[in-house]
């Protein structure tokens, strides 16, 4: 298996991302969460549409490319068992244990639910709390929701692996040419256009896996894309190259988006002029959209690979902590928010102790007990720990196949 170490960092970077993204859920104005605070601000949304547009493609391409470095090719159906198993453990301990504190709160938010967490456990595991003939769909994964679609993506590569294989030997590993380059650039913008334009506005991005439609299909083309390029070392090179212009292209895209829609909130004073009304403003936004999206991820790659592709000392323990960190978080930032709404400490205080305390939180039950105690690393997606001759025997740390192919 190769060594990629910026894919490693790449994938701590993304996983640390949603600590923030999730915190700043609680307070970006107008956008649904599991609990709001009276301290919303409108501005964060532009922050936060410029961090939406990538963050879950970005892991899902960065999964891909893990599988693809993983060398599963002569071990497919007892990797597809090992995966199974550490995919779905930790996302059935999720739905039991670390999820339901989460609901307990939006159902007091917005269910008015009065009782105590003994007597909402049972409600939440057979489905019980309505209001108004609305009902909570539980039990229920809420952030864990990537866990149950990399499983199938995972599955379907694995099946795949001999087309997947013929596909990655047409391409070949020098850099791409001027035909296969222009391909790269504009198919994937193509694509996700399409997605937006007429697959979108028809159906909802519901996180339910059997007919989340849009989310499918821009997920499952860039996990097999990034499968496909994992060891294709001219295409790395080749992001390398171009991460400048790539990056440049990137922030015009989402300048124009966000500008496009600030003038949508706050249209200028007086009548449009004629050839306004004549542009098809929707469809400019969804182009700008989607080559944001594609631009972004060739540029993060590009500067990962220029810059992160060493041995940090922090990454090996970074590597196994940022999973059971992600497990842990949405529940401490909902938990950490709605004890701390009453105190009325004000935004910025208020919303600097929901993070703080997050990253304090994961660290310390990933130092105290996840990491330390045998049975319950496999329930938060840690391997379980080496016996003392494994580790006399293979001392060398970091990257693994199965970490990298989470």
């Amino acid at each position: 298996m190769q060594r990629r170490h910026d894919i490693d960092a790449l994938r701590v970077i993304a996983f640390s991302l949603l600590i923030l993204y999730h915190s700043a859920m609680v307070y970006v104005a107008d956008w649904d969460f599991h609990i709001k605070s009276t301290y919303q601000a409108e501005w964060l949304q532009y922050p936060m549409i410029a961090l939406n547009r990538w963050r879950m493609l970005l892991l899902f391409m960065i999964s891909g490319i893990a599988l693809g470095l993983a060398g599963i090719e002569g071990r497919r159906w007892r990797f597809a068992g090992s995966r199974s198993l550490r995919l779905l453990l930790p996302l059935a301990f999720g739905m039991l244990v670390v999820v339901p504190p989460q609901t307990f709160f939006q159902a007091i938010a917005q269910y008015g639910y009065t009782g105590g967490f003994a007597h909402f456990y049972p409600l939440y595991l057979t489905h019980g709390l309505c209001r108004a003939g609305q009902c909570m769909l539980t039990p229920t994964w809420n952030h864990l929701w990537y866990l149950a679609y990399l499983l199938p993506y995972t599955l379907l590569v694995l099946a795949a692996v001999p087309l997947l294989r013929w596909v990655r030997k047409r391409l070949g590993n020098a850099e791409p040419t001027r035909l296969s380059a222009s391909l790269l650039l504009v198919l994937p913008i193509l694509w996700l256009l399409g997605v937006r334009l007429w697959l979108a506005p028809h159906f909802e991005e519901t996180h339910a896996l059997f007919d989340d439609w849009v989310v499918h299909a821009e997920s499952l083309p860039l996990f097999l894309l990034g499968y496909v390029l994992a060891t294709r070392a001219g295409f790395w090179n080749w992001v390398r190259r171009l991460r400048w212009r790539t990056l440049a292209v990137a922030i015009l895209a989402i300048g124009v988006e966000l500008g496009l829609r600030w003038l949508g909130r706050h249209p200028p004073a007086g009548p449009m002029p004629e050839w306004a009304l004549h542009v098809p403003w929707y469809t400019l936004e969804r182009i700008a959209r989607v080559t944001f999206t594609w631009m972004a991820l060739l540029a993060i790659f590009g500067w990962g690979r220029a810059l992160l592709d060493r041995p940090f000392r922090w990454l090996p323990y970074a590597s196994e902590a940022v999973f059971s960190w992600y497990i842990l978080h949405q529940s401490l930032i909902i938990a950490l928010a709605w004890w701390l709404m009453p105190l009325k400490l004000g935004a910025v205080p208020e919303a600097s102790l929901v993070a703080g305390g997050t990253v304090a939180g994961c660290l310390l039950l990933h130092e105290c007990l996840i990491r330390r105690i045998g049975w319950l690393r496999p329930l938060f997606g840690l391997k379980r720990k080496p016996s003392p001759l494994t580790i006399a025997v293979e001392p060398t740390a970091g990257v693994t196949p199965l970490r990298n192919a989470r």
